[in-house]
This record gives structure tokens, C-alpha cells and sequence, in this order.
């Protein structure tokens, strides 16, 4: 731990200084990988030039027309597969998002719709049959007389 001095050293400036010394001491070590890789790609070379040799007489035996043929054969079928697939693919996601979408607002208008038929049917119904009450009582009950006011009669002229 280092010790804290009255100058205080913002964390991010002790992290860029630990990642610059990481990549030096990495740098250090590049000569021997260096070495290393050459020796590698030394042997691969030979390994290379080994097999292209006997690639080459192979290859003068080939008949490169038959191979082209099997080739556009076997890309069509997999660009067959290939679409298929991708059509299937799609489809399934339609399909589940569909259900994901259709399910909660067909959900959603069920729960509206019986939540709407359960509190305004009954009120719709008890409306029109108070005022078929209304009506009947109306045409039932006698009608009121109007009541005339009595006028005094004109006091004679003096």
C-alpha cells in the first residue's frame, strides 16, 4: 500500500500509470515472442510447401468440371435449406408474437367488456323499467285537478 501524501492523486491517473507499465514490461518481453513466431512460421513454411506439392498432383487429376457441378448442386440445396429454415424462423416468431400481443389485448378487452356488461347492463335495465313505472303510474293514477285561484271581486268605484 502506498503510503498518502497531502497532495492527493486521482484514481484514474494511478490506473492509466499501472496500464502504461503493464504494456511496457509486455513490450519487454517481444523480442522472445518474436523469436519464437519466426521459428514457427519457419516450420510451417516447409509443412506448406510439402503439401502444396502433393496438392498440385492431385490437382492434375481433378476433374474440375464434376467438382463445379457438385458445388452448385450442394450450395442450391443449402440455400434451399438455408431458406426454409429462415422462413420457419420467422413464422414461429410471428406466431409468438402474435400470441404475445393478441393474448394480453384480447385479455384485456374480455376483462373491459365483462367488467362493462357488469355494471352498466344492470343500471340499463333498471333505467327503462323505471320509466316504464314512471309511465304506467302516470297513466294509472288519476290526473290532478287544476286548482283555480279565486279573484277578488272589483271593489265598486266611490
Amino acid at each position: 500500500m502506498t503510503e498518502q501524501t497531502k497532495t492527493r492523486i486521482p484514481a484514474p491517473l494511478y490506473a492509466a500509470a499501472g496500464a502504461g507499465d503493464l504494456a511496457y514490461q509486455q513490450l519487454r518481453k517481444l523480442p522472445a515472442v518474436l523469436t519464437e513466431l519466426s521459428d514457427r512460421a519457419a516450420a510451417s513454411l516447409r509443412t506448406a510447401n510439402a503439401q502444396a506439392g502433393e496438392l498440385q498432383k492431385k490437382a492434375a487429376g481433378t476433374d474440375f468440371d464434376a467438382l463445379r457441378t457438385n458445388a452448385t448442386t450442394a450450395a442450391a440445396a443449402f440455400a434451399q435449406i438455408a431458406q426454409e429454415r429462415a422462413v420457419a424462423a420467422y413464422t414461429a416468431l410471428v406466431a409468438r408474437g402474435e400470441k404475445v400481443v393478441g393474448t394480453g389485448i384480447v385479455e384485456s378487452a374480455e376483462v373491459v367488456n365483462a367488467d362493462i356488461e357488469a355494471t352498466e347492463a344492470p343500471k340499463a335495465v333498471e333505467a327503462v323499467a323505471e320509466a316504464a313505472k314512471a309511465v304506467e303510474s302516470a297513466d294509472a293514477a288519476p290526473k290532478p285537478r287544476k286548482r283555480v285561484k279565486a279573484t277578488p271581486a272589483p271593489k265598486p268605484a266611490e
